[in-house]
């Protein structure tokens, strides 16, 4: 199992990433061409299975272990009044996972992904994130390593989802932190918030940027500064999963956050990722260009959670489902010329 045991472990693994296996993409190509449809006409659900092909190694790849894990954490930033919902409904939430009562429990078993919790520290939020780091380097190691120790081993897809009120803040600050701009083109209404809200959130993230934004020359130290625990977890899952060559379905807003401050100095980062899809977060657009990621669903969705990466994982289901079980034209004595 992987373990940033310091900050420029992690920096190292994000530096030496492991790439797909060619030649099992290249197989599963050559099997797609053979399927009795016209070429392409199942068009990203055969983009789907040859990317999941080259990240399994496998010809006919398969989906028989999911696996979404969720990340709770708590922000300092949210006494600002930054959310529409006060801090304690993280630990509450995070109650109603384990008694199975949210959507990621309701769409992960429809989707057929097992579902783990991983709170991290939800009595001792992360420190206002403009008014200093968030987090000391050994904490955000902590959350780095909880993240890539909950990822299975033997899991053919890897589900990353978050709750953490005020988590959209410190979301928009990693987000402008990585990619350029201000509050004002990262921050959007997260849970719901008012304008008078929206304008504190804004200057949350501007005061965060001015003050970080000379010590912020690496992933490790982008997000200890302007992150949280369950973002940082995110990531180290994320960048485990990789080592680990096991495909990401990256849920929403935060998630893709998350990936951020990875994809500013190493963009390969996001190459074993699919983009679930584009959330109602006004921003989130941005950031999957950003990434270089293309959604496979719209669906208005900003819950979080992973939910909308158990929604997608249907898709992805669907693409090998049909790459694995459809006749090639030998098989099915059909002429090859549709």
């Amino acid at each position: 199992m992987i373990r940033f045991a310091t900050p420029a472990t992690f920096d190292g693994a994000l530096r030496n990433l492991p790439m797909a296996d060619d030649a099992a993409r290249d197989a599963a190509a050559v099997r797609q061409a053979q399927l009795t449809k016209p070429a392409g006409s199942l068009g990203r659900l055969e983009e789907i299975a040859l990317f999941i092909a080259g990240w399994q190694g496998a010809e006919r790849p398969a989906l028989d272990r999911i696996a979404a894990v969720v990340f709770a954490g708590n922000h300092g930033c949210a006494a600002r009044g930054v959310s529409a919902f006060p801090a304690e409904v993280t630990a509450q939430m995070v109650a109603n996972f384990h008694n199975g009562g949210a959507a990621i429990n309701a769409l992960a078993g429809a989707c057929g992904a097992s579902l783990a919790v991983v709170a991290l520290d939800l009595d001792r939020p992360t420190d206002d994130i403009a008014q200093g780091p968030a987090m000391s380097e050994t904490d955000c190691l902590a959350a780095l390593n909880a993240g890539a120790a909950a990822v299975p081993d033997d899991c053919q897809l890897f589900l990353p989802g978050e709750m953490g009120i005020g988590n959209t803040t410190p979301a928009a600050a990693l987000c402008a932190a990585s990619f350029g701009g201000n509050a004002a083109d990262w921050v959007g209404k997260g849970s719901g918030i008012d304008d008078a809200a929206l304008a504190r959130k804004r200057a949350v993230v501007d005061e965060a940027l001015a003050l970080h934004s000379s010590d912020c020359g690496s992933a490790f130290k982008l997000l200890q500064r302007l992150g949280g625990r369950e973002i940082a977890a995110m990531a180290g899952a994320m960048l485990a999963a990789r080592h680990r060559r096991i495909p990401v379905l990256i849920d929403g807003f935060i998630a893709c956050a998350a990936m951020a401050p990875m994809a500013r100095f190493t963009p390969a980062i996001t190459g074993h990722c699919l983009a679930a899809h584009c959330s109602g977060e006004s921003a989130h657009g941005r950031l999957l260009d950003a990434l270089r990621l293309a959604p496979l669903l719209a669906l208005d969705m900003r819950l979080g959670e992973g939910s909308g990466a158990a929604v997608a994982a249907q898709i992805v289901r669907s693409a090998l489902a049909a790459h694995g079980g459809m006749a090639t034209f030998e098989e099915a004595a059909v002429a090859g010329a549709i």
